[in-house]
């Protein structure tokens, strides 16, 4: 039984925002240059993830994607950066998971 978007985005979206953090941290705050290679490792992961969400549209699954890589950033926002979202980014993420819900279940005649 393949896996489904609700499991596999989330993974994906922790895969895809550890490894740009991890250029950022480089790039933006003096990390080592070594924060790259777990970093890519991570992109690597993330890339494959999104490739196994059955979907029978690569641009699809990808639209679906976004939405909840959306509210992954904002619990990233708080739980590593120490930030709390405040209710504006709430709403936006909150908009975007719905989006996403209806591009992922939406009736569609095939």
């Amino acid at each position: 039984m393949p896996a489904s978007p609700v499991l596999l985005y989330p993974l994906a979206a922790v895969a895809e925002i550890a490894g740009c953090f991890a250029l950022w941290a480089w790039w933006r705050q003096g990390a080592s240059v070594w924060w790259l290679v777990p970093g890519g490792l991570a992109l690597g992961l993330f890339a494959w993830l999104l490739a196994l969400v059955p979907a029978g549209h690569a641009g699809r699954a990808y639209a679906a994607y976004g939405g909840i890589y959306i509210a992954a950033s904002l619990v990233w926002l708080r739980v590593v950066e120490g930030v709390r979202p405040d209710r504006w980014d709430l709403l936006g993420a909150a908009i975007c998971v719905a989006g996403a819900a209806v591009i992922l279940w939406g009736p569609r005649s095939h």
